[in-house]
């Protein structure tokens, strides 16, 4: 089994634990957001686990978007929001205003995003590859003290 990852960074957002109530995470932070995500799987006829370049030259889509279309719709000056959120309709409010550009997932945080990423580029990676490569790891770091992980 041969093993390969790509960094994709650069991403500013802003979210907030709504659940963390008895810490600042608890109120609106944002950060520049990176995602190194690790493939494992056969070398194609190139000796290549995963084309590092795979995401802008794919077929297949995220979502119904190119992958770095989803990755900059998703993480690109959005503020995300867990959908359980108590105050969505303000957030709504200020999407509706043209102030934020909202997503709304399940759940936020640096373990969250890993394993939502994982979820959808190992999904798009097996199509892309007819299972020949899978996604390992995906690893959400905040900035360079913080940095979280998931994998299957």
């Amino acid at each position: 089994m041969f093993k390969s990852s790509k960094l994709f960074d650069g991403y500013s957002c802003v979210f907030r634990q709504h659940h963390a109530i008895d810490t600042h995470c608890y109120y609106l932070h944002g950060y520049a957001l990176s995602f190194l995500i690790e493939f494992e799987g056969e070398l194609d006829d190139r000796n290549w686990v995963w084309d590092f370049g795979g995401m802008k030259r794919a077929k297949g889509t995220i979502d119904g978007k190119s992958p770095k279309e989803w990755f900059d719709y998703m993480f690109d000056h959005t503020m995300i929001v867990a959908n359980d959120d108590p105050k969505m309709y303000m957030y709504n409010i200020l999407e509706e205003s043209k102030i934020i550009q909202l997503r709304k997932i399940d759940d936020v945080g640096a373990e969250k995003f890993a394993e939502f990423i994982y979820n959808k580029v190992n999904e798009f990676v097996c199509k892309e590859t007819s299972n020949r490569v899978k996604v390992s790891k995906v690893t959400v770091r905040e900035n360079n003290k913080n940095s979280a992980s998931y994998e299957n």
